[in-house]
C-alpha cells in the first residue's frame, strides 16, 4: 500500500471531542493511499512520560467498509455508526484512565481507531459493556507491544516533516 505524505495539508484547530477535561489542540491532516484520500486526526504531542510508561500496548480497532462509491471514504449510516463507536470508547473508557487516543485514520475503504492502553483484558471487558446495547459492529482489533510509543512518534514524525516543508 503506496502512502504519501508528501501532499500533505494540515491544519491545526480545536477538536470538539477533547481527550480530557481541557481541551487539546488537535491536528487533522490529509494523505494519499493509492491516490484515495485518508483523513488523520491526532494531538499534535506526546503524553507524559508517565502515561506513556503505563500504556504500552498499541491498540488499533479496524473497520473495512466499502466507499468505492465515495472516493474511499465511508458513506452517511456507515459514517455514524463508526462515530458512535468512537464516542462510545470515550465517554466510557478513555475517562477512566484504561486508554489513551493515539489516532484516527479514515480512508481508503479503513477506519481505524488507534489507542494505547495498559491491559488488553481489561479494555476488552470494558469495550464488551460498553457496547452491549449496541448493534453488533464489523470490527477488527489488533493488539502490539509498542512500549516506547515508535508508531505515534512515527505519525508525528511524518506529519511534521510535510509541515515543516511547507513553511
Amino acid at each position: 500500500m503506496k502512502i504519501s505524505f508528501k501532499f500533505v495539508l494540515t491544519t491545526i484547530l480545536l477538536i470538539a471531542t477533547s481527550i480530557s477535561a481541557q481541551e487539546k489542540l488537535g491536528v487533522i491532516g490529509k494523505t494519499y493511499e493509492d491516490g484515495a484520500p485518508v483523513i488523520f486526526k491526532f494531538v499534535n504531542e506526546l503524553p507524559s512520560k508517565a502515561i506513556r510508561e503505563k500504556l504500552t500496548w498499541l491498540t488499533v480497532i479496524s473497520w473495512k467498509y466499502d466507499g468505492t462509491s465515495n472516493n474511499g471514504m465511508p458513506l452517511e449510516e456507515e459514517n455514524k455508526k463508526m462515530l458512535m463507536l468512537e464516542d462510545t470508547i470515550q465517554k466510557d473508557i478513555e475517562k477512566e484512565g484504561i486508554l489513551r487516543h493515539a489516532y484516527s485514520r479514515t480512508g481508503n475503504n479503513l477506519k481505524e481507531l488507534v489507542y494505547y492502553i495498559h491491559d488488553r483484558e481489561e479494555f476488552i471487558q470494558m469495550l464488551n459493556q460498553s457496547l452491549s446495547s449496541h448493534p453488533r459492529y464489523a470490527i477488527d482489533i489488533d493488539f502490539y507491544e509498542d512500549k516506547k510509543w515508535e508508531d505515534f512518534k512515527k505519525l508525528l514524525n511524518n506529519f511534521s516533516k510535510v509541515n515543516n516543508k511547507q513553511q
